[in-house]
C-alpha cells in the first residue's frame, strides 16, 4: 500500500477537485502512482484539463509532512478510502472523501444504526429541547447520533446522546484544534473523549463557510437516515436531507409551528413525503430488524411517545382469509426491451429479494452514482418498487435472459 505522505499530497492538492482526485485514483490505483506520473498521463484521465496538470505536477511533500506531524502531535487518526476502518456507507456515495481525520473512537458504522440530526443554528428552545430528547432516546436504545457540532439543534443533539451515556459522531467543516463555534469547546472534548470527531480537513483548517456545504454529504453519508429537527426555506440542514435523499437514504422531520418562518424548510419537507417523528420508534422501526441486536427496546417491545409499551393487539373475532397475492408482470430479459447492463443487473441481483442500496452496491460491484441513476429509471418504468428504509424490490417477474 501506497506510503500515508503520497495520500496526504493527493488529499491537500490544491487546484484539483474531490471527483478528479477519485478519478486519478481508479485510473492510477494508488496515490504514490499518480505522483509519480508524467503530465501526458493526467492528461489522458477524464477531467484533466491543462491547468489540473499544472497543479498536479507540483511534487512537493512538505504539507504532508507537515500534516503528518500535526497529527501526531494532536492525537488524530488517519484513514483512507481504502483502509477497513473507512465505513462502506460513506465509500459508496457519489464523492466519498480521500481520507478522514479521526479523533475519538471510530464505531463500525457499517453494523450500527447511526441517525443524523441536524437543523439551524439559531433553533427555537423547543427545538432544542426535541433535539436533545430525540437524541438521549436513540442513543439510549443503541443507535448512533451523528451531527455537526454547530450551536443550536446539532449541539442539542450531541448533548442528549452523550447524557445517555450512548454513542455520537461529530462531522466538523474544519481542522480537529480549530474549535467553532468557541462555546462548544467543553462539547468538544468531551464528544473527543466519549465518542468520535470526524473531519476530512486537516489539522489547522478555518471552518470556512464553502466548506459546510461539502461537509454535509458525509454527515448524510455516514447514516440510515437524516432527521431534520428544525430548519427556515434556506438552510444547511436542508442542504444535508438533499444528499440524503442523493444518497438514497432515508429523511425524517419533527413537525413545527405552522406559521413560524423557522419550520418553513422542515414543514415543507413534511409535505413532500418525508417520514413525520412523532415519538423516537417513528425511525427506529424501520431498522431494528435489519440489525438485529443493536436496538434496545423496553422489555422487548416498541417504546411509544407517552414513554410506556403499546397494548396488545386485540385478537380479531373472526380469521381473515389469506389474500392471494397479485400476480406480477411478466418482463423478458432476453429481449430488447431498452434496459442497460447495470439496469439488468440490479433486476437479476433483485430476483426474490429486497434489499438496500448499499447491498445492491455490493453485490454488483457497481459504482454508486451508476446504481442510484438505474433505480431511479427502473422505479419511474415500474420494474421495481421502494419500500420503507430505501429497501427495493422487483415489481415484475423475470422471465428469460
Amino acid at each position: 500500500m501506497a506510503s500515508l505522505k503520497y495520500w496526504l499530497w493527493l488529499a491537500n492538492l490544491p487546484g484539483v477537485g474531490n471527483i478528479v482526485k477519485l478519478a486519478l485514483l481508479d485510473r492510477f490505483e494508488e496515490p504514490d502512482a499518480v505522483f509519480y506520473a508524467d503530465r501526458e498521463a493526467y492528461l489522458h484521465t477524464e477531467g484533466i484539463t491543462q491547468e489540473i496538470a499544472d497543479a498536479l505536477e507540483n511534487k512537493s511533500l512538505d504539507r504532508a509532512n507537515e500534516v503528518l506531524g500535526d497529527c501526531d502531535r494532536l492525537g488524530i487518526r488517519i484513514i483512507t478510502i481504502r483502509d477497513s476502518g473507512y465505513p462502506a456507507r460513506l465509500r459508496n456515495i457519489y464523492d466519498p472523501p480521500l481520507l478522514l481525520y479521526i479523533q475519538g473512537r471510530m464505531p463500525l458504522f457499517d453494523e450500527e444504526v447511526a441517525v443524523t440530526m441536524v437543523g439551524t443554528r439559531g433553533a427555537s428552545l423547543y427545538a432544542q429541547q426535541a433535539a436533545e430528547r430525540l437524541a438521549f432516546q436513540l442513543a439510549g436504545l443503541g443507535a448512533i447520533v451523528v451531527s455537526g457540532l454547530a450551536k443550536g439543534g446539532d449541539a442539542a443533539a450531541h448533548r442528549g446522546a452523550l447524557r445517555s451515556g450512548g454513542l455520537t459522531a461529530a462531522v466538523i467543516a474544519g481542522g480537529h484544534d480549530v474549535i467553532y463555534p468557541a462555546e462548544n469547546g467543553q462539547l468538544y472534548a468531551d464528544i473527543a473523549a466519549r465518542g468520535v470527531i470526524v473531519s476530512e480537513y486537516p489539522p489547522g483548517t478555518n471552518h470556512s463557510g464553502r466548506h459546510f456545504p461539502v461537509r454535509n454529504r458525509i454527515l448524510s453519508g455516514l447514516s440510515l437516515a437524516t432527521v431534520v429537527i428544525e430548519a427556515p426555506a434556506r438552510s444547511g440542514a436542508l442542504i444535508t436531507a438533499d444528499r440524503a435523499l442523493d444518497q438514497g437514504r432515508d429523511v425524517f422531520a419533527i413537525p413545527g409551528h405552522l406559521w413560524d418562518e423557522n419550520c418553513a424548510g422542515s414543514n415543507r419537507l413534511l409535505r413532500d413525503g418525508a417520514g413525520v417523528i412523532t415519538d423516537v420508534w417513528d425511525i427506529l422501526r424501520h431498522y431494528a430488524d435489519q440489525y438485529p441486536g443493536r436496538i434496545r427496546t423496553a422489555h422487548g417491545k416498541e417504546p411509544t411517545r407517552y414513554g410506556g409499551e403499546e397494548p396488545p393487539p386485540k385478537p380479531e373475532k373472526k380469521a381473515k382469509e389469506k389474500e392471494k397475492a397479485p400476480e406480477l408482470p411478466e418482463l423478458d430479459l432476453g429481449k430488447d426491451n431498452g434496459l442497460t447492463d447495470d439496469q439488468m443487473n440490479i433486476l437479476r441481483v433483485l430476483s426474490g429479494r429486497t434489499m438496500q442500496v448499499d447491498d445492491i452496491i455490493d453485490e454488483t460491484q457497481i459504482p454508486a452514482r451508476r446504481v442510484l441513476s438505474a433505480l431511479t429509471v427502473l422505479e419511474i418504468d415500474g420494474h421495481v418498487a421502494q419500500s420503507a428504509g430505501k429497501r427495493f424490490a422487483l415489481a415484475v417477474t423475470l422471465i428469460g435472459g
